[in-house]
């Protein structure tokens, strides 16, 4: 099962953070904002089909989100977590620790912003569009 999501860079992306990650539906993005990856996000948590959450709380699912921008592609994988909410109206989060909140989208995940592609993250400090396709496998 997959969701996708369409979004675009900013100029202040940076791509910093070192435990999570964020896709947003804001219109802004400040040099603080060092996690998200894309704003303008035209779906958020909230939006997702609830088969597609149902599949994600399952401790031993794996979910992966790829995101896709100017011809760079980088894909993240984690685990999902029976606290997932999906319930959050504005922001995506991937998070390489077990914390969960309504903006929680993954957990475990194998890197944060920080390990995203160089490359992909120019690309979207350029406001390239974004595709985020986030995917779950049950075991």
């Amino acid at each position: 099962m997959e969701e996708v999501i369409h979004a675009r860079g900013h100029e202040h992306v940076t791509a910093e953070h070192v435990s999570t990650f964020e896709v947003t539906t804001d219109d802004y993005l400040t040099p603080a904002g060092d996690c998200i990856l894309a704003i303008e996000a035209d779906r958020a948590p909230a939006d997702f089909d609830s088969d597609f959450v149902t599949a994600c709380q399952d401790r031993d699912a794996t979910i992966t989100v790829t995101i896709e921008a100017d011809g760079h592609t980088e894909t993240v994988e984690g685990r999902g977590h029976p606290d997932l909410e999906f319930t959050n109206e504005r922001s995506a989060v991937g998070r390489t620790s077990d914390y969960v909140d309504d903006r929680t989208v993954v957990t475990g995940a194998e890197f944060a912003a920080e390990g995203f592609d160089r490359d992909l993250v120019d690309a979207l400090a350029d406001g390239a569009e974004a595709t985020v396709t986030i995917g779950v496998e049950r075991r």
